[in-house]
């Protein structure tokens, strides 16, 4: 069983950089699906961008150009780097790790931009 734990997230102002970070307690080399969502009270929670076992990523339209996915496998670590930041980037922040047999969620992690 895999653990995940978000940290990274904070205050931050408009157009400033946070990067998230996602790490697993055993390895995520098997997972053919990684994600990170942000979900704000009252709304449904949003699959922000994602990235598969052979590399592919996907950005929800209102990130591309700004975040980025990435993984380590030797760290077992991924990662979400987040330029340019918005208040309407304002939310949790969660992880989620998806394999065959498993389906994985962090805790989440706050981030708030705002000046």
């Amino acid at each position: 069983q895999v653990q995940l734990v978000e940290s990274g997230g904070g205050l931050v102002q408009p157009g400033g950089s946070l990067r998230l970070s996602c790490a697993a307690s055993g390895s995520i080399f098997s997972s053919y699906f990684m994600g990170w969502y942000r979900q704000t009270p009252g709304k449904q929670r949003e699959l922000v961008a994602s990235l598969n076992s052979g590399g592919s990523t996907n950005y929800v339209d209102s990130v591309k150009g700004r975040f980025t996915i990435s993984r380590d496998n030797v760290k077992n670590m991924m990662y979400l780097q987040m330029n340019s930041l918005k208040p309407e980037d304002t939310a949790v922040y969660y992880c989620r790790v998806v394999g065959a047999s498993y389906n994985y969620w962090g805790q989440g992690t706050q981030v708030t931009v705002s000046s």
